[in-house]
């Protein structure tokens, strides 16, 4: 028999996907330069030279049997060491490869995470608007999420929300930043107000919290800083990243997971990510992927197109009159809909071929998620098509 659960994940598709997948067909029919899709967030700047220069030295110059052989269970030696070092240099925190797991991207470090330090029925607390993903990633660990409501205003953390649910069934709690959906970045002061909650629960309850930090889009940021390193203010942090967005390689499944070292039974936590490996048959990702992501970690793809279609969309959107908070970094923004039924504002944008996913399955009902990692020319050549759209609530 098929199991009910993944049977009741049928009717539960990606709105994200679906909508995509609607692009694709309506761009068979009026081609893929007329369909102005805002749906996912699938890089549109090429990896650096650095990389593909990194996969033809390896290809040429490693011996075929080691370079495509198996990795270690817990990834390769010499790749943890280097993501470790590049962490420390980075961030001053004393990293070391035991304290670094390769995995398939950020979903499979979250995933990872959350079966590290949870058991069965223990709850897991993220902030809406959050990546409706979470969802199975919690679920399928045998763990339940609870979701805390949008501090609308700005999209940082609504503390008086969060103290309500924080007890000590909760094993962890999963942060995202910089945000997707709402491409917000959580200020030092959130983050540090945060650490200090959790310092403080731990003490009372007498065991560990975990902060679960998914960073995906740690380098996209607007600002002349980066973005606050949560681990770096809050020692019992699982730090889960990802090369797609930084690296542009979102096809090759390449990220990690880092257990801070002053982060409680860090190298355990380690140890057991590669049991888990093992129980969901994970089993690292590709051996090449990781050697040449390894020798680009002081790199990134040229992302400067991100904030230059994050200003023209912020300004186009509030200039028609869009409730929307600026976003500090990824390449998301998150505005009100003009209607309250959000799912009905995104379907009467399909009738100018604008693909807009709405907020609910973000946690964020009322809001729709434009994804703007698309050519700068097309989003300049969607504008009208927004403002006809706009012009229908006038």
């Amino acid at each position: 028999m098929i199991p009910e659960h993944y049977r009741k994940m049928l009717g539960q598709k990606s709105a994200i996907r679906e909508i995509f997948a609607y692009g694709m067909e309506r761009a068979k029919v009026i081609g893929p330069e007329n369909v102005f899709d805002y749906s996912l967030g699938n890089p549109s700047v090429a990896p650096p030279e650095q990389f593909t220069q990194a996969m033809l030295d390896l290809l040429q110059t490693s011996d075929p049997l080691t370079l495509h052989g198996y990795s270690p269970s817990l990834g390769i030696e010499s790749v943890r060491q280097a993501i470790a070092d590049s962490l420390r240099r980075r961030f001053g925190i004393a990293y070391e490869a035991r304290h670094i797991f390769p995995t398939t991207g950020a979903a499979g470090a979250v995933a990872h995470a959350l079966r590290a330090v949870g058991r069965p029925g223990d709850r897991v607390l993220t902030f809406a608007p959050f990546f409706p993903e979470y969802r199975p990633y919690v679920e399928g660990a045998g763990l339940r999420l609870e979701v805390v409501p949008a501090h609308v205003e700005d999209f940082q953390i609504q503390f008086d929300e969060l103290e309500k649910r924080l007890a000590p069934d909760v094993a962890a709690v999963l942060i995202n930043t910089p945000n997707n959906p709402s491409g917000v970045v959580y200020t030092e002061a959130t983050l540090r107000r945060l650490a200090a909650l959790l310092k403080e629960k731990q003490r009372e309850w007498g065991q560990p919290i975990y902060l679960i930090s998914d960073e995906p889009y740690r380098e996209i940021v607007f600002s002349d800083e980066p973005a606050p390193y949560p681990a770096a203010l809050y020692p019992n942090t699982l730090t889960c990243y990802s090369f797609s967005k930084s690296l542009s390689l979102p096809g090759e499944r390449i990220g990690y997971v880092a257990a801070g070292p002053d982060c409680a039974e860090a190298e355990t936590i380690i140890e057991i990510c590669g049991q888990i490996s093992r129980g969901t048959g994970h089993n690292c990702p590709p051996s090449i992927i990781q050697l040449a992501v390894a020798r680009c970690l002081d790199v990134t793809s040229d992302l400067r197109v991100y904030r230059t279609n994050r200003d023209i969309l912020y300004k186009e959107l509030t200039d028609l009159g869009f409730t929307c908070v600026e976003p500090g970094g990824t390449f998301y923004i998150f505005p009100k809909a003009l209607e309250a039924d959000a799912g009905a504002f995104c379907k009467k944008a399909l009738q100018y071929d604008l693909l807009l996913v709405p907020g609910d399955s973000f946690g964020c009902p009322g809001y729709f998620r434009m994804a703007y990692c698309i050519d700068t020319d097309k989003v300049l050549r969607s504008l009208p098509a927004l403002r006809k759209l706009a012009a229908e609530y006038r």
